[in-house]
């Protein structure tokens, strides 16, 4: 039976200015739960605290993030007001990331309610993100030889600028970002493949270049495990995603995803990412509808 990981920790409001929906990590599990989609024993909480290796980012910035010790420079970048409950939240939804991945290997796919942390770099936060759980836990199966060769796919409309710049040099995992070409973050630094969409793209050229891109991936590279960053701004109805899926799309975007995993017999976890839609419901159904597709084509 897969699981579904969920932090349940407070969540420190957000400076006043920005947009971030965090009511969705509270409403997602309970609309799953009432749609039948995953029971509650499904749903479990990560460890608290620091129990796994998260070297792949700088011992200084670790130091800082732990005495909540973060310049003025670096809080304004995180979008949120440094405390003691924000870090350990943070490393919470990484755990998660970590347990789901291990979790994933022995039922196929796994869930975080949260994660996808892909702005994070390896020696600052940025945009929402302070640890980048998917680099983070794709660095503890391959030290733990758990995974040889994994693959990165970060569908969020943000490119992931942490990710790119944290696993640059590690030949072990292969990242891949298709995102908005001139929405957020203005630098971006080099994935393994990189596909920048045009604002206003749609379902059709959307979906082309993403079967594309795998087709040309699957040819060069040879994983053993996926990560998925399933992010929901790319829907039509965003107001900072600047493309134009519509909700059939981005949940067809998913399907191709998963139909690959399913035919390379891959174990994969799928985080949720971003997503900012005016209504609430067009945020939750679209994450609901990826983890109905995963569910329907995995398992």
């Amino acid at each position: 039976m897969f699981k579904v990981a969920w932090d349940p920790i407070y969540v420190h409001p957000v400076p006043k200015g920005h947009r971030f929906p965090m009511e969705k990590y509270e409403l997602l599990p309970l609309q799953l739960i009432h749609e039948g989609i995953v029971s509650e024993n499904q749903i479990f909480s990560p460890s608290f605290g620091e129990v796994y290796d998260y070297s792949i980012h700088c011992f200084e910035y670790l130091e800082r993030l732990r005495t909540i010790t973060l310049s003025k420079k670096e809080e304004r970048a995180s979008g949120f007001k440094q405390s003691k409950t924000l870090i350990e939240r943070e490393f919470c939804i990484t755990n998660g990331t970590i347990e789901i991945a291990l979790s994933a290997l022995k039922d196929g796919i796994g869930f975080n309610i949260a994660g996808g942390t892909h702005h994070a770099f390896s020696n600052r936060p940025e945009g929402f993100c302070l640890l980048n759980d998917q680099a983070i836990a794709s660095m503890n199966l391959i030290k733990h030889k758990l995974a040889k060769k994994i693959l990165i796919i970060d569908l969020d409309v943000h490119q992931g600028n942490g990710t790119a710049e944290i696993l640059n040099n590690i030949p072990e995992v292969f990242t891949f970002s298709m995102h908005g070409k001139k929405n957020y973050p203005l630098e971006k630094p080099k994935s393994n493949f990189d596909i920048a969409l045009e604002d206003g793209t749609e379902d059709d050229e959307y979906l082309k270049q993403l079967n594309n891109a795998m087709d040309q991936i699957f040819s060069q590279f040879t994983p053993d495990f996926i990560f998925y960053q399933s992010g929901v701004d790319v829907l039509n109805s965003d107001k900072l995603g600047r493309l134009s899926l519509s909700p059939e799309g981005c949940k067809k975007r998913d399907e191709i995803v998963f139909k690959r995993a399913k035919k390379e017999n891959l174990p994969i976890v799928v985080t949720m990412g971003g997503g900012y839609s005016e209504k609430i419901s067009d945020i939750l159904n679209a994450h609901r509808n990826t983890f109905q597709g995963a569910i329907d084509i995995i398992l």
